[in-house]
């Protein structure tokens, strides 16, 4: 069999990061994170370019989308998981990524993980 896939988490909320990192990996996936800031994500992500990213829209440092930017445009799908803003409305800037409100069912997530995988 191949290498896991690999998914990287930003979410600066301990409990909800840790959560979704149990469930991404309880779903047979390797996972970076929870990282809980632009910069750390950033690193993370330029030191093992992951398979798909799972974002939280705003992070500790700020808004999370010029790295979200920079992953789509390499070619790595995501999924924005927020509070704050509207599937509809993460949507609207970005018409190729997932978008799922916070907090999500754990069945919700996976199924948009493998989504996401099977589109790419």
């Amino acid at each position: 069999m191949g290498h896991r896939l690999r998914v990287l988490v930003a979410e600066d909320e301990f409990i909800i990061g840790h959560d979704l990192c149990a469930t991404v990996a309880e779903a047979g996936y390797d996972v970076e994170g929870p990282y809980d800031d632009i910069q750390s994500a950033m690193l993370a992500y330029q030191k093992h370019k992951p398979d798909l990213a799972i974002l939280d829209v705003q992070l500790g440092d700020g808004i999370v989308y010029p790295l979200a930017e920079q992953m789509m445009a390499e070619d790595v799908p995501v999924i924005f998981h927020s509070g704050h803003l509207s599937p509809s409305e993460v949507a609207d800037r970005f018409p190729q990524a997932r978008a799922i409100a916070k907090p999500a069912p754990p069945a919700e997530m996976i199924a948009s993980v493998q989504a996401a995988l099977s589109q790419h």
